[in-house]
Formats: C-alpha cells, structure tokens, sequence
C-alpha cells in the first residue's frame, strides 16, 4: 500500500461521525465494544461494523478475553496522516518565507 492509499484510508475511515467519536473514546485509553456503543445511540450491530473498519483499515487493534473484546488505538494509527500534514505545513511556511522575502525587496512608499 502507498502512502497515498494509506492516506486515502485514513479520511476514508476518519468520514464517518461515528468513527471518529470511537476513535476519540479510545485516545482516552482502550474501551469495551458495550462501552464504546453507550454513548453511541447506535445498534450494537452497526457499532461492530464500524469497529471492523476501523481494526481494518488500521487504525484500532482488538484483543477477546472470555466474552469481552477490547479495542485500542494503534499507536502508529494516524502516521501517514501526521506525515501528510507536516509536508504540507512545510510547503506553507517555505511559501510564507518566499513572500515575506518578496515584500522586504519592495521599496517603501515615502509620504510627501
């Protein structure tokens, strides 16, 4: 996968209202399916198809122990997306500094 698909996942993923609450949820620290689903208003179904896209698509990890699973964020989750927004951050500020570099060649008005 390039980076470019791994990007693409991401805000594919990320689209989703209910996504990102889980997601959120679980920058908190790991979280059951039933407690991620509570505060949901969501079917218990649909909330397992979300989960499934997002362990999918790599952002969540799970772990079953007995009955319970547990879902966590993958730390390395939003990496491509971090990368993604620094280069981007980058290419703002060089294009800032050439502007800025730009304007102190301009001669200043004198007021008469």
């Amino acid at each position: 996968m390039t980076n470019q698909d791994g990007l693409d996942r991401v805000f594919q993923l990320m689209a989703d209202r209910h996504r990102r609450s889980f997601v959120q949820r679980l920058c908190e620290g790991p979280a059951t399916v039933t407690e991620l689903a509570a505060p949901a208003n969501v079917q218990l179904p649909a909330v397992l198809k979300h989960l499934k896209a997002l362990e999918d698509g790599g952002i969540v990890i799970s772990q079953k122990e007995g009955r319970t699973r547990t879902y966590r964020i993958r730390q390395e989750a939003f990496a491509v997306l971090a990368d993604w927004l620094d280069e981007r951050q980058r290419e703002m500020n060089a294009a800032f500094d050439r502007l800025a570099s730009l304007m102190s060649e301009i001669p200043e008005k004198e007021d008469h």
